[in-house]
Order: C-alpha cells, then sequence, then structure tokens
C-alpha cells in the first residue's frame, strides 16, 4: 500500500519491532489469561512520505462554481468515525483554497447518520447538485450498498475512506472507489495477529448484524479455521450481551474478536470483563476509535485492533495542521478521509472539472498520498492494500505497525 522510500522504511521498522516482540513473548497461556498479556512494542511516530501529493498543489490552479460533497454520519451511533472523515477532508480544502485563490473549491456536508435506510435521500440530494463534481463517502458498507446506483447512474465520482465489505467493488459500479483495503485482506490478516502474535490458541468469533460486520466476520472466520472455538451473533444497538459472554465464558478462548462498531463493542467489552474474562478483545477499523475506550472503560485495556489505515496522528506535521482546525486529534480514517480529497482536489487542478473528466482522472491516478499509496484496478480497489495494528496502551490507542505478512 505504501510503497514509496519513506514509507516503506517505516513498515519495515515497524515489523520489525513486531517481531522482535513476539521474540521476547513467553510461551504457554492460560486459556482465558494470557492473550490481553503479551507485550506487542508500540511505534511512536513516522515521516512524512516526501512524494505525497498534497492539496495546495503548485497555487496556480482556477476554476469557478465547482463543489466536493461529504456525504456520511455526522450524527448517529457511530457518528466519530464520519466527524474523523470530514475533519480531514474540510482540512484538504481549505489548505487548497488558501493557496489557490483562483480556485476556490466548495464544501457541501450531507448526514446519512451512518444509515443505509436513511442514505438515499441525502445521496440524491447530493448528486442532484451540479457544482458537486466529486464526493467523499460515504463511510459505511451498508449505506454504500445502498446508495451506490445512485451514484452510478449520474455519473459522480466517489472515493470512500473507510467502507470495506468486498461486494462493493462487485457491482459493476463505474463510479466507486474504495480508499484503503478491504475486508478480504483485513480478515486475514486480523486472524494472523491473533494467533501468531496474541499467541491465541482459541478464537471466539462475534459479529454484528451490518453488512460491515457479516462480511468481516465471514473473511476472518474462514482465515481462523480450527482456531476458532466458537461464534455467535448481537444486533445493532443491543445492550445486553450476558447470553453471548456466558457462551464465551464457557468456551474459555484466549481471545474474542469482534466483527462490527464501537457502539455494540464498548458494551460488550465492559460487561465481558465484568463477567472475569481477561483474555484478549480484539476488534478492526469500525471499532478503533477513541469513543470505544471512553464507552468501555477500563475494561478497553484488554483491547486490540486491525484496521487498513495508518495513524494521523504519528505525522507530526498532519498532526498539527489536523489539531489546529478541528481542535481535536486525528482519528480512525482523518488522513484517509485528506487523502481522498487531495485526489478529487488535484484533479480539479489539472482542469478536470466535469464529473466525467474527474471520473477518469481517479480510474487513471497513480500517486503517493499521506496514506498510501493510490492506484486502483478496473473495480475500483487499490492495487497494493495493507492492514496495521493498534492496541490501547495508557488509555489510547498506540500503533504497533503492520500484521498479517
Amino acid at each position: 500500500m505504501i510503497r514509496k522510500k519513506a514509507v516503506a522504511g517505516i513498515a519495515a521498522a515497524a515489523a520489525l519491532l513486531l517481531l522482535a516482540g513476539c521474540a521476547n513473548q513467553a510461551g504457554g497461556t492460560s486459556s482465558t489469561t494470557g492473550s490481553s498479556k503479551i507485550d506487542v512494542p508500540t511505534v511512536t511516530s513516522v515521516d512524512t512520505p516526501k512524494d505525497a501529493v498534497l492539496p495546495a498543489g503548485d497555487g496556480k490552479a482556477t476554476c469557478s462554481n465547482l463543489s466536493l460533497g461529504y456525504i456520511g454520519a455526522e450524527t448517529g451511533p457511530n457518528a466519530q468515525l464520519g466527524i474523523n472523515i470530514v475533519n480531514g477532508v474540510k482540512l484538504a480544502i481549505d489548505q487548497h483554497n488558501k493557496a489557490n485563490p483562483g480556485c476556490q473549491v466548495g464544501l457541501k456536508q450531507f448526514d446519512t447518520e451512518g444509515d443505509p435506510n436513511k442514505a438515499t435521500g441525502p445521496v440524491t440530494q447530493a448528486v442532484s447538485e451540479a457544482d458537486i463534481v466529486g464526493v467523499v463517502g460515504l463511510p459505511f458498507s451498508g449505506e454504500s450498498k445502498a446508495t451506490g446506483n445512485i451514484f452510478e447512474q449520474q455519473g459522480l465520482v466517489h472515493i470512500t475512506p473507510s467502507a470495506t465489505n468486498p461486494g462493493l467493488t462487485k457491482n459493476g459500479w463505474s463510479t466507486f472507489f474504495r480508499g484503503l483495503g478491504n475486508d478480504s485482506q483485513q480478515g486475514p490478516a486480523a486472524a494472523k495477529f491473533v494467533t501468531d502474535t496474541l499467541k491465541a490458541k482459541k478464537v471466539y468469533l462475534v459479529q454484528d448484524d451490518s453488512d460491515y460486520g457479516i462480511g468481516l466476520a465471514t473473511a476472518t472466520s474462514e482465515a481462523l479455521g480450527s482456531a476458532k472455538s466458537g461464534s455467535d451473533k448481537v444486533t445493532t444497538g443491543q445492550k445486553d450481551f450476558s447470553a453471548v459472554i456466558s457462551k464465551i465464558m464457557n468456551a474459555k478462548p484466549d481471545a474474542v474478536y469482534y466483527a462490527g462498531y464501537y457502539a455494540e463493542a464498548a458494551p460488550f467489552d465492559q460487561q465481558l470483563v465484568a463477567k472475569g474474562y481477561t483474555g484478549a478483545f480484539v476488534g478492526p477499523d469500525g471499532v478503533k476509535d477513541d469513543q470505544f475506550i471512553k464507552l468501555a472503560g477500563d475494561a478497553s485495556k484488554n483491547a486490540f485492533f486491525t484496521c487498513p489505515c495508518i495513524p494521523g496522528e504519528l505525522l507530526k506535521d498532519f498532526e498539527s495542521q489536523y489539531k489546529t482546525a478541528s481542535n481535536a486529534e486525528p482519528g480512525t480514517y482523518s488522513i484517509e478521509g485528506y487523502d481522498a480529497a487531495t485526489v478529487l482536489l488535484s484533479g480539479i487542478d489539472a482542469g478536470k472539472v466535469s464529473r466525467a473528466d474527474l471520473k477518469d482522472w481517479v480510474k487513471s491516478y497513480d500517486k503517493d498520498g499521506l496514506s498510501k499509496h493510490y492506484k486502483w484496478d478496473a473495480t475500483g480497489e487499490l492495487q497494493a492494500p495493507a492492514v496495521y495494528g493498534y492496541k490501547v496502551d495508557g488509555g489510547k490507542i498506540a500503533y504497533i505497525g503492520p500484521i498479517g505478512k
């Protein structure tokens, strides 16, 4: 995914740190105590890629009456993931407009609440506004599935910074581009991370009922193979997890892998720990957010995460700029939202000011961003994705480097 020298060196160093941590781990753990005690070293800083395309461009762009759209959750139970993205988009557009007085690009925001049943209205409204030539969104897989045909009918290119269900690129859409790896990569990487790095011999898999959770659970389950000691399902909005927790405690796993979002993962982990579970709790990108720690409290100490994303807060220039603009630290997918907007802005700067021309620009794009190299295949998938690991350390999410290799 990140192939230029500056970032490649970072990934290699992180991998060596991860391997060194594994080499120092003690073997032999009890069935419910070992995995969360594994000492996986963290990576505390990375360098900004020297060849990354930045939204300011050369400052010579000319355009008029053009806008980008952000369509996705700004409210709702998992709104923080959408807020992280739109803040990254805002930063990119602000930097572009400050550097290019002759090309002031607007931003129009449409809130879907992350709900597939509510997303069609905002998307229909957005595609009807002629000045919108490109969109960053939608963040979640279910809403992306529900609205892809609307974008396709209007020829409006959109880059999702976070929707990972593999089936989204199998619909024949020419307007859909995924700005990260999908769950066909994340699931096997997560399984390898749990069994190889966390040394879990028995893994209990729990999934929610979203398109995201279902797709991720399928990919992870297949990769776990005989290490999967049991599985169960929960529903979006569920508050009481006592039934599934009873099954988990009886199974005595070393790790629980949860395929879903933080709104349910946090109380689930909290209730799990309260019942005496002391193994690892592992969640994907939908769980990897500071809100998970806030909602789960001390129970979050046992948590690890997988994500096809790198931490924006470790890119010091980006972190400083983002914090100044948003009065918050970069979150999960903040930097991917920034990069996605930059791809579209660079097309506008190159004179691709119609929907058709900007779609073709993205289709043939082949450049570094801050988070990865952006080049898509014919289906809208990145050609070189990667997956990374994180853990809760001192009440914060800490980066531990690339996983699954």
